[in-house]
């Protein structure tokens, strides 16, 4: 058994060539050997990821806040809520973030496959983040 009490490990902000605004997040699960990452990401209002895919896909527990998803599939950007559990299928693009005038937490959940748990691609622009 393993108990890491709160505060023990600090948190750390998101690398900012990944993400747009503050974005902070805290380790669940860094598994070793790799297979599996699990992180609270709490975003700023307006803070959103980059485009990015996972080679195992992805699931998203909305903890607090409001918060809008969209995938490259049907171009929709949707909008989440506490207990909303996102799925993201393998390879597909995506990106995630808060709302407009609001923060929002979520736990990410990530398989990793082949040493790989995502993949970095460009920035979300305004216009999509919008909607537009």
């Amino acid at each position: 058994m393993d108990i890491r009490p709160c505060g023990s490990q600090p948190s750390r902000q998101a690398p900012a060539q990944y993400f747009t605004g503050t974005v902070w997040q805290d380790p669940i699960i860094e598994s070793s050997p790799p297979n599996l990452r699990a992180t609270v990401v709490r975003f700023d209002p307006g803070a959103r990821t980059n485009w990015h895919t996972h080679p195992a896909g992805q699931t998203l527990y909305i903890v607090s806040g409001v918060g809008r998803v969209q995938t490259a599939v049907d171009g929709k950007v949707r909008e989440v809520r506490p207990g909303d559990v996102v799925w993201f299928p393998p390879n597909v693009r995506h990106w995630h973030g808060a709302g407009p005038s609001t923060t929002m937490v979520h736990i990410a959940i990530t398989e990793v496959r082949d040493g790989k748990f995502v993949e970095w691609l460009e920035r979300v622009t305004d216009e999509q983040y919008k909607g537009a």
